[in-house]
C-alpha cells in the first residue's frame, strides 16, 4: 500500500547523501519533495501541513546543523514525525475487571467487519482468551451464516440465535449475548454490528442502541484503508455520532495510496489499534506505529519478523537443528530436516511478505513481488518423492534415482540435481555459521578478520618492521633466519614436511650458531 510513498521518500533521501552540510535551500527542497510525496499518497492536507512544519523546524535546528551525517539526521526526524502522526505508542486493548470484556465492532458495510471479527477472535484465542462472536448484524443478507463460518475457521464460539436477513432484534441479541457468555465462561464478547453503504441516521441510532445495551469496554471502528479520504470523513462522522475508542485498518495489503492510515489518527484523535493485511485469518496483528514508519522508510520490520518466527518455531526444535548443523560438516542435517524447516517458514506467511520485512528490500521489490510461491511446493514434492535413505544421505542419488524422483514429483531431472546441489551448498554454509562463522567476515566470533585475528596480524606486522640502521637491520634478518631454521628442525621444514629427529642431519651455518645460545 505504501510502495509509491516509500519510493518517493527513498529518492528524496538519496539526493541528500554525500552532503557534508545541509543548507537551508537543501532542507526546503527536501521538505517540498516530502510534501508532494505525502499529498500524492492521499494524506489529509492538515496532516501534511503539520508534518512539514515540524520537519522544517527540527531540520533547521542544531540537531542537523551540528550532526556528523546531516542526511541520516533528517531521515531520523522524518521517521520520528511519521511515528507521531501514526499514534506514537502502541495502544493495547483494555480488559474489564470483571469478565466478560465486551468489544463492539462498527463501520460501513463492506469494510470487512465480519471477517475481522474472526481474525480478532483467533488473535485473542492465541493470547489465551476464550472469545465469543456475536451475530448482531441481522440486516445484511447471509451475514449471520458468514460469521458462523468464519468463527468455525477461527476455532472460536459464536452466538447466533436469530437467522438474520432482516429477521430479529440486534439490540436484544447483543444484550442476551452477555449472559450467554457468562454462562459458558467466555471472557471476551465480540459484537459484530450492521453497517450501511454510507453514514445515515438509522445506522447511527442502531449502533448507539447496541452501545447503550452492552456498555462495551472497547468500541472499534473498522475502516477500509483503500477508500482514501472518505475513510477519514466517515471516521469523523461516526466519532461525533456514536463515538469509538480505536480504529482497525482493514485491507492494508491493497494497492491504494494509504493516506487514510497516515491521516486518521491525526484527524480523529483516536489511535489505530489493529491492522489487517491479507485475506487469511492470521493476516492480522496489533498496529505498531514505529514498525509501520520503518516499513514506509524501507528500514524493515525485524521485530514483527522475529515475533512471527517465535510463534512458528519452538525453542526446542531450533536447538535441535542447531546441534545438527554444528556436527562435522553439518552431515546430521538431512533433507527431512530441510523440508521441516521449509514448511515451518511457509507457516509464517508468504515468502514475499517475509522478505519485505527486511531492511532495504524496497530496492528490489519488483523481484520480490515476482517470487513464485509454488517453488516451495515443488521443492517439497521433490523431497517427498525420495526414499528415506535418499533423504538421509543425498550422495547416493545417482542418475537413475534422479530420473525416478523427477517422474514422481513431475519435474525435470535437472531440477532434482539442482535441488541436491543447493542443499549441499546451504548445509555447508549453515554448518560454518553454526560452528563459528564464515571466513573473512570481520567482527564475528570464530570468523576470520575478527578482533583477535586483527591483533595477531598487527603483532605479526610489528615483528616484521625493519630498522633504518643497516647494521641493526642485518642483525634482525639473521635472528629471523635463525628462528626459521630452528622451527624447521623441530617441527618440519618450510614445505610442511617433518624434519629429522633431533636435527642430526641438519647443520646450522656458523654465523647462526651464536643466536641459538
Amino acid at each position: 500500500m505504501f510502495d509509491t510513498l516509500s519510493d518517493r521518500l527513498s529518492a528524496t533521501f538519496k539526493n541528500l547523501r554525500g552532503k557534508g552540510r545541509l543548507s537551508e535551500a537543501d532542507i526546503d527542497a527536501t521538505a517540498r519533495e516530502i510534501r508532494i510525496a505525502l499529498l500524492e499518497a492521499d494524506v489529509a492536507l492538515p496532516v501534511v501541513r503539520a508534518f512539514i512544519k515540524n520537519l522544517k523546524e527540527r531540520a533547521l535546528g542544531a540537531e542537523v546543523s551540528k550532526a556528523l551525517n546531516p542526511a541520516q539526521q533528517v531521515l531520523k526526524i522524518v521517521n520520528e514525525e511519521l511515528i507521531t502522526i501514526l499514534g506514537g505508542e502502541t495502544r493495547r486493548l483494555r480488559f474489564a475487571k470483571q469478565p466478560p470484556t465486551v468489544i463492539m465492532l462498527a463501520g460501513l458495510q463492506g469494510a470487512g467487519k465480519t471477517t475481522l471479527a474472526g481474525k480478532l477472535g483467533r488473535w485473542l484465542k492465541e493470547q489465551g482468551h476464550s472469545p465469543l462472536l456475536v451475530a448482531a448484524d441481522l440486516q445484511r443478507p447471509n451475514a449471520v451464516n458468514q460469521l458462523s463460518v468464519v468463527a468455525e475457521r477461527a476455532g472460536v464460539a459464536v452466538y447466533a440465535p436469530e437467522p438474520g436477513n432482516g429477521v430479529g432484534d440486534p439490540v436484544k441479541v447483543a444484550k442476551d449475548s452477555i449472559d450467554f457468555a457468562r454462562s459458558k465462561v467466555h471472557d471476551i464478547v465480540i459484537v459484530d454490528t450492521a453497517g450501511r453503504l454510507g453514514i445515515d441516521a438509522e445506522m447511527m441510532q442502531q449502533a448507539a442502541d447496541i452501545r447503550d445495551a452492552v456498555s462495551p469496554d472497547e468500541i472499534l471502528f473498522v475502516v477500509d484503508a483503500m477508500i482514501g479520504q472518505d475513510a477519514v470523513n466517515t471516521a469523523e462522522a461516526f466519532r461525533d455520532g456514536v463515538g469509538f475508542d480505536g480504529v482497525v485498518l482493514s485491507k492494508l495489503d491493497g494497492d491504494a495510496r494509504g493516506g487514510a492510515a497516515l491521516s486518521i489518527r491525526q484527524v480523529t484523535g483516536k489511535p489505530i489499534m489493529f491492522a489487517s493485511n491479507g485475506e487469511k485469518l492470521d493476516d492480522f496483528d496489533a498496529f505498531h506505529p514505529d514498525r509501520m514508519a520503518s516499513r514506509i522508510l524501507d528500514m524493515g520490520d525485524l521485530l514483527t519478523l522475529i515475533e512471527q518466527a517465535e510463534k512458528t518455531f519452538s525453542q526446542e526444535e531450533a536447538q535441535k537443528m542447531a546441534s545438527k548443523l554444528a556436527s562435522k560438516k553439518g552431515q546430521d542435517f538431512t533433507l527431512d530436516d530441510f523440508l521441516s524447516q521449509m514448511e515451518q517458514v511457509r507457516k509464517m506467511g508468504s515468502i514475499s511478505k517475509l522478505l519485505g520485512m527486511l531492511p532495504g528490500m524496497g530496492q528490489i521489490k519488483d523481484q520480490i513481488n515476482n517470487i513464485d510461491e509454488r517453488d516451495v511446493d515443488r521443492t517439497a514434492a521433490i523431497i517427498k518423492s525420495m526414499t528415506p535413505a535418499e533423504r538421509q544421505d543425498p550422495t547416493i542419488i545417482n542418475g537413475s534415482r534422479r530420473a525416478r524422483i523427477a517422474r514422481g514429483s513431475g519435474v525435470e531431472v535437472s531440477a532434482v540435481k539442482n535441488l541436491v546441489e543447493r542443499f549441499f551448498e546451504a548445509r555447508k554454509m549453515m554448518s560454518r555459521m553454526a560452528q563459528g562463522g564464515m571466513p573473512g567476515m570481520p567482527g564475528m566470533p570464530g570468523m576470520g578478520g575478527g578482533p583477535g585475528r586483527q591483533k595477531k596480524q598487527q603483532k605479526k606486522a610489528k615483528g616484521k618492521q625493519r630498522s633504518g640502521n643497516p647494521m641493526k637491520r642485518k642483525q634482525q634478518e639473521l635472528e629471523e633466519a635463525a628462528r626459521r631454521a630452528a622451527a624447521a628442525v623441530e617441527g618440519g621444514n618450510a614445505f610442511g614436511l617433518p624434519g629429522q629427529q633431533g636435527g642430526q642431519d641438519f647443520e646450522l651455518p656458523d654465523e647462526f650458531k651464536k643466536f641459538m645460545g
